[in-house]
């Protein structure tokens, strides 16, 4: 990824890029705009040309997140056309990145603990988006022939954050570090639950 100061891009995506470090690695609430414009190498009068306030700011951040998200969906098919196991191993390979990689935790998550009011457009975004990666994991067990593919989803969704909770709370060596194993388990679960019973003789 480009820095956030790079000649080679232009001032919008600086800011951007500076803004998404800044509130990700100090919190939303935590940096002011003339922070952010000092990192992306410009001023305030330019960020105000581009996003008319804090906020636009950050919905402008809470959608790029989202693009990304989308994008990785789309890599899974991609590299996997037709292959929903592959798709599935592929989901759990990245989800196990994202606990392991990366110790501030879920941008989305730690975004809507700042942003309280109800109305603010961000959170909006943040629960489609949550929504969205929920039912698209769910769509991805019920095409594998998973028995509760809803129910499943709704686990490895809760493992997920949970573990991306602990990694943050008790470090890489807590309980987070049992995430893919304790997600595989989760799913040959689901999947025993899938076979017919044996009928006795």
């Amino acid at each position: 990824m480009p820095e956030a100061h790079s000649d080679a891009l232009r001032p919008r995506e600086r800011i951007l890029l500076a803004a998404r470090d800044l509130f990700h690695r100090h919190g939303i609430r935590g940096v002011g705009v003339e922070t952010i414009a000092e990192a992306a190498g410009t001023n305030k009068m330019t960020l105000y040309r581009h996003f008319d306030s804090k906020d636009d700011l950050i919905v402008a951040y809470l959608q790029s997140v989202a693009l990304e998200v989308d994008e990785m969906w789309r890599d899974f098919e991609r590299d996997h056309p037709g292959d929903i196991p592959a798709q599935l191993k592929a989901w759990l390979v990245c989800a196990e990145e994202c606990v392991t990689s990366d110790e501030r935790g879920c941008e989305l998550a730690n975004a809507a603990i700042e942003l309280t009011a109800d109305n603010h457009p961000g959170r909006r975004i943040i629960e489609e988006l949550k929504t969205n990666h929920r039912n698209r994991l769910a769509s991805l067990c019920r095409r594998a022939g998973i028995s509760q593919p809803e129910v499943l989803a709704d686990t490895l969704t809760l493992l997920l954050e949970g573990a991306r909770v602990s990694r943050q709370a008790a470090g890489s060596k807590g309980p987070s570090a049992k995430f893919t194993a304790t997600a595989e388990a989760v799913i040959a679960t689901f999947k025993a639950k899938s076979k017919p019973a044996r009928r006795s003789r």
